[in-house]
Protein backbone atom coordinates (compact mmCIF):
# COMPACT_ATOMS: atom_id res chain seq x y z
CA UNK A 1 0.00 0.00 0.00
CA UNK A 2 2.66 2.34 1.13
CA UNK A 3 4.37 1.45 -2.28
CA UNK A 4 1.76 2.42 -4.42
CA UNK A 5 0.41 5.58 -1.81
CA UNK A 6 3.82 7.24 -1.56
CA UNK A 7 1.95 10.25 -0.18
CA UNK A 8 0.51 8.37 2.84
CA UNK A 9 4.03 6.84 3.49
CA UNK A 10 5.56 10.29 3.83
CA UNK A 11 3.33 11.36 6.40
CA UNK A 12 3.76 8.17 8.50
CA UNK A 13 7.27 8.61 7.96
CA UNK A 14 7.50 11.11 10.46
CA UNK A 15 4.41 10.74 13.00
CA UNK A 16 6.52 12.39 15.78
CA UNK A 17 7.51 15.69 13.65
CA UNK A 18 4.34 16.13 12.27
CA UNK A 19 2.77 15.95 15.68
CA UNK A 20 5.22 18.51 16.87
CA UNK A 21 4.91 20.76 14.31
CA UNK A 22 1.04 20.97 14.80
CA UNK A 23 0.95 21.36 17.92
CA UNK A 24 3.42 24.09 17.63
CA UNK A 25 1.48 25.50 14.88
CA UNK A 26 -1.90 25.34 16.91
CA UNK A 27 -0.44 27.72 19.59
CA UNK A 28 1.38 29.53 17.96
CA UNK A 29 -1.63 31.78 16.57
CA UNK A 30 -2.51 32.77 20.36
CA UNK A 31 0.49 32.60 21.95
CA UNK A 32 1.39 35.51 23.94
CA UNK A 33 -2.53 36.55 23.58
CA UNK A 34 -4.83 37.69 26.91
CA UNK A 35 -7.09 34.80 26.54
CA UNK A 36 -4.69 32.14 24.55
CA UNK A 37 -6.65 29.22 23.95
CA UNK A 38 -9.74 30.59 24.85
CA UNK A 39 -9.65 31.87 21.13
CA UNK A 40 -10.11 28.90 20.02
CA UNK A 41 -13.54 29.05 21.24
CA UNK A 42 -13.92 32.36 21.17
CA UNK A 43 -13.56 33.17 18.17
CA UNK A 44 -16.08 30.48 16.25
CA UNK A 45 -18.49 31.75 18.84
CA UNK A 46 -18.47 35.47 18.04
CA UNK A 47 -18.27 34.51 14.22
CA UNK A 48 -21.49 32.50 14.64
CA UNK A 49 -23.25 35.66 16.49
CA UNK A 50 -21.91 38.30 13.83
CA UNK A 51 -23.48 36.32 10.49
CA UNK A 52 -26.41 35.23 12.74
CA UNK A 53 -27.40 39.03 13.24
CA UNK A 54 -26.53 40.31 9.67
CA UNK A 55 -28.37 37.57 7.61
CA UNK A 56 -31.04 36.86 10.09
CA UNK A 57 -31.97 40.18 11.78
CA UNK A 58 -30.24 42.75 9.18
CA UNK A 59 -31.28 40.86 5.92
CA UNK A 60 -33.66 39.23 7.23
CA UNK A 61 -32.95 35.76 5.78
CA UNK A 62 -34.31 32.42 6.20
CA UNK A 63 -33.50 29.60 5.12
CA UNK A 64 -35.55 28.20 2.30
CA UNK A 65 -36.16 24.45 4.31
CA UNK A 66 -36.49 25.63 7.45
CA UNK A 67 -39.04 28.54 7.62
CA UNK A 68 -40.35 27.80 10.76
CA UNK A 69 -36.75 27.73 12.40
CA UNK A 70 -36.70 31.26 11.90
CA UNK A 71 -33.10 33.04 12.34
CA UNK A 72 -31.97 29.92 14.29
CA UNK A 73 -32.61 27.38 11.58
CA UNK A 74 -30.90 29.82 9.40
CA UNK A 75 -27.34 30.43 11.76
CA UNK A 76 -27.06 27.13 12.44
CA UNK A 77 -27.37 25.81 8.24
CA UNK A 78 -24.86 29.36 8.09
CA UNK A 79 -22.35 28.37 10.02
CA UNK A 80 -22.04 24.37 9.19
CA UNK A 81 -21.16 25.90 5.72
CA UNK A 82 -19.00 28.47 7.28
CA UNK A 83 -17.02 25.44 9.27
CA UNK A 84 -16.16 23.55 5.91
CA UNK A 85 -14.79 26.74 3.91
CA UNK A 86 -13.01 28.03 6.74
CA UNK A 87 -10.65 24.78 6.96
CA UNK A 88 -10.37 24.91 3.30
CA UNK A 89 -9.44 28.67 3.32
CA UNK A 90 -7.21 28.41 5.95
CA UNK A 91 -5.30 25.51 3.72
CA UNK A 92 -5.40 26.71 1.00
CA UNK A 93 -4.74 30.68 1.69
CA UNK A 94 -1.28 29.37 3.30
CA UNK A 95 -0.20 26.89 0.94
CA UNK A 96 1.62 29.09 -1.58
CA UNK A 97 3.69 30.47 1.45
CA UNK A 98 4.48 27.65 3.05
CA UNK A 99 7.67 26.49 1.53
CA UNK A 100 8.84 29.83 1.14
CA UNK A 101 8.23 31.08 4.26
CA UNK A 102 10.70 28.39 6.08
CA UNK A 103 13.98 28.69 3.48
CA UNK A 104 16.31 27.03 6.38
CA UNK A 105 14.44 24.10 5.84
CA UNK A 106 15.12 23.72 1.95
CA UNK A 107 18.79 25.17 2.08
CA UNK A 108 20.53 24.22 5.58
CA UNK A 109 18.73 21.11 7.16
CA UNK A 110 17.89 17.94 5.87
CA UNK A 111 13.56 18.04 6.38
CA UNK A 112 10.84 16.47 5.13
CA UNK A 113 9.15 19.36 3.39
CA UNK A 114 5.99 17.49 2.52
CA UNK A 115 5.12 18.07 6.54
CA UNK A 116 4.80 21.44 5.88
CA UNK A 117 1.00 20.76 3.80
CA UNK A 118 0.42 18.42 6.67
CA UNK A 119 0.90 20.44 8.98
CA UNK A 120 -1.33 23.87 8.17
CA UNK A 121 -3.99 20.68 7.28
CA UNK A 122 -3.91 19.26 10.90
CA UNK A 123 -4.15 22.78 12.63
CA UNK A 124 -6.73 24.40 10.83
CA UNK A 125 -8.80 20.67 10.89
CA UNK A 126 -8.07 21.48 14.96
CA UNK A 127 -10.07 24.82 14.50
CA UNK A 128 -12.39 23.30 12.57
CA UNK A 129 -13.15 20.72 15.31
CA UNK A 130 -13.13 23.81 18.20
CA UNK A 131 -16.01 25.41 15.67
CA UNK A 132 -17.94 22.12 15.72
CA UNK A 133 -18.28 22.26 19.53
CA UNK A 134 -19.60 25.48 19.33
CA UNK A 135 -21.84 24.53 16.63
CA UNK A 136 -22.87 20.96 18.50
CA UNK A 137 -23.42 23.24 22.14
CA UNK A 138 -25.73 25.94 19.70
CA UNK A 139 -27.86 22.94 18.35
CA UNK A 140 -28.14 21.59 21.97
CA UNK A 141 -29.42 25.01 23.31
CA UNK A 142 -31.49 25.66 20.43
CA UNK A 143 -33.09 22.24 19.33
CA UNK A 144 -31.95 20.15 22.68
CA UNK A 145 -30.48 16.96 20.14
CA UNK A 146 -28.32 16.77 18.23
CA UNK A 147 -28.40 14.35 14.86
CA UNK A 148 -27.25 11.14 15.47
CA UNK A 149 -26.22 10.99 11.91
CA UNK A 150 -23.16 13.64 12.95
CA UNK A 151 -21.43 10.49 13.76
CA UNK A 152 -20.85 10.53 9.67
CA UNK A 153 -19.07 13.68 9.61
CA UNK A 154 -15.87 11.87 9.90
CA UNK A 155 -16.69 9.92 6.63
CA UNK A 156 -17.98 13.15 4.86
CA UNK A 157 -14.85 14.83 5.80
CA UNK A 158 -12.26 12.54 4.73
CA UNK A 159 -12.00 13.53 1.49
CA UNK A 160 -11.88 17.15 2.25
CA UNK A 161 -9.25 16.91 4.08
CA UNK A 162 -7.55 14.71 1.65
CA UNK A 163 -8.40 17.13 -0.63
CA UNK A 164 -6.87 19.89 0.89
CA UNK A 165 -3.78 17.88 1.84
CA UNK A 166 -2.98 17.56 -2.39
CA UNK A 167 -3.84 21.17 -2.87
CA UNK A 168 -1.46 22.51 -0.69
CA UNK A 169 1.28 20.10 -1.59
CA UNK A 170 0.19 21.47 -5.36
CA UNK A 171 -0.05 25.05 -4.36
CA UNK A 172 3.32 25.08 -2.16
CA UNK A 173 5.46 23.84 -4.96
CA UNK A 174 4.08 26.46 -7.38
CA UNK A 175 4.17 28.99 -4.85
CA UNK A 176 8.01 28.38 -4.93
CA UNK A 177 8.15 29.25 -8.59
CA UNK A 178 5.38 31.65 -9.06
CA UNK A 179 5.38 34.90 -6.54
CA UNK A 180 1.87 36.38 -7.60
CA UNK A 181 -0.03 32.71 -6.62
CA UNK A 182 -0.19 34.00 -2.81
CA UNK A 183 -2.47 37.11 -4.16
CA UNK A 184 -4.40 34.90 -6.99
CA UNK A 185 -5.15 32.32 -4.19
CA UNK A 186 -7.02 34.70 -1.84
CA UNK A 187 -8.75 36.35 -4.56
CA UNK A 188 -10.13 32.81 -5.90
CA UNK A 189 -10.93 32.13 -2.20
CA UNK A 190 -12.74 35.30 -2.14
CA UNK A 191 -15.49 34.54 -5.07
CA UNK A 192 -15.28 30.91 -4.11
CA UNK A 193 -16.84 31.91 -0.57
CA UNK A 194 -19.98 33.04 -2.61
CA UNK A 195 -20.31 30.30 -5.19
CA UNK A 196 -20.07 27.60 -2.23
CA UNK A 197 -23.83 27.94 -0.94
CA UNK A 198 -22.17 28.86 1.89
CA UNK A 199 -25.29 31.52 2.56
CA UNK A 200 -27.98 29.52 0.66
CA UNK A 201 -28.52 26.07 -0.08
CA UNK A 202 -27.91 24.89 -4.09
CA UNK A 203 -32.13 24.15 -4.14
CA UNK A 204 -32.88 27.93 -3.93
CA UNK A 205 -31.03 28.11 -7.35
CA UNK A 206 -32.86 28.14 -10.34
CA UNK A 207 -32.90 24.95 -11.65
CA UNK A 208 -30.59 25.58 -14.95
CA UNK A 209 -27.61 26.86 -12.18
CA UNK A 210 -27.62 24.15 -9.69
CA UNK A 211 -25.68 21.02 -11.91
CA UNK A 212 -23.16 24.11 -12.48
CA UNK A 213 -22.89 25.00 -8.71
CA UNK A 214 -22.55 21.32 -8.20
CA UNK A 215 -19.44 20.74 -9.98
CA UNK A 216 -17.55 22.60 -7.41
CA UNK A 217 -16.39 19.63 -4.54
CA UNK A 218 -16.73 22.48 -2.00
CA UNK A 219 -20.50 22.35 -2.49
CA UNK A 220 -20.97 18.78 -2.61
CA UNK A 221 -19.05 18.75 1.28
CA UNK A 222 -20.65 21.43 2.46
CA UNK A 223 -24.33 19.79 1.49
CA UNK A 224 -23.13 16.76 3.09
CA UNK A 225 -22.03 18.62 6.01
CA UNK A 226 -25.21 20.12 6.25
CA UNK A 227 -27.12 17.05 6.05
CA UNK A 228 -25.24 15.21 8.55
CA UNK A 229 -25.01 17.49 11.49
CA UNK A 230 -28.36 19.47 10.89
CA UNK A 231 -31.06 17.25 8.83
CA UNK A 232 -30.46 14.49 10.62
CA UNK A 233 -30.16 12.57 6.97
CA UNK A 234 -26.51 10.29 6.09
CA UNK A 235 -24.38 10.91 3.35
CA UNK A 236 -25.24 10.39 0.00
CA UNK A 237 -24.14 6.87 -1.73
CA UNK A 238 -22.87 8.37 -4.65
CA UNK A 239 -20.48 10.84 -2.34
CA UNK A 240 -19.57 8.31 -0.24
CA UNK A 241 -18.11 5.75 -3.08
CA UNK A 242 -16.19 8.74 -5.25
CA UNK A 243 -15.52 11.15 -3.37
CA UNK A 244 -13.04 9.13 -1.51
CA UNK A 245 -11.30 7.47 -3.99
CA UNK A 246 -11.18 10.67 -5.77
CA UNK A 247 -9.34 12.33 -2.86
CA UNK A 248 -6.39 9.68 -2.83
CA UNK A 249 -6.14 9.89 -6.66
CA UNK A 250 -5.72 13.81 -6.24
CA UNK A 251 -3.34 13.27 -2.82
CA UNK A 252 -1.12 11.11 -4.82
CA UNK A 253 -0.90 13.07 -7.97
CA UNK A 254 -0.28 16.38 -6.08
CA UNK A 255 2.53 14.69 -3.85
CA UNK A 256 4.11 13.43 -6.69
CA UNK A 257 3.82 16.79 -8.21
CA UNK A 258 5.64 17.84 -5.24
CA UNK A 259 8.41 15.53 -5.25
CA UNK A 260 9.28 16.56 -8.69
CA UNK A 261 9.79 20.28 -8.14
CA UNK A 262 11.39 20.29 -4.55
CA UNK A 263 14.21 19.39 -6.51
CA UNK A 264 14.77 22.89 -8.08
CA UNK A 265 13.60 24.76 -4.42
CA UNK A 266 17.09 25.45 -3.42
CA UNK A 267 18.07 26.97 -6.84
CA UNK A 268 14.83 29.34 -6.61
CA UNK A 269 15.35 30.19 -3.09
Amino acid sequence: MQRSLKAFGALTRNPTILWRLTEREVASRYRGSLLGWGWTLLNPLLMLAVYTFVFSTVFKARWPDLQEAGPIGFAINLFAGLIVYSLFAECIGKAPTLVLSQPSYVTKVIFPLELLSAVAVGAAAFHACTSLVVLGLFELIAQGSIPLTALWLPVVWLPLLLGCLGLCWLLSALGVYLRDLPQLVNVGLSVLMFLSAIFYPVSALPERWQPVLGLNPLVLVIEETRAVLVSGQGPSPLYLCLGLPLSVVLCELCFRLFQEARRGFADVM
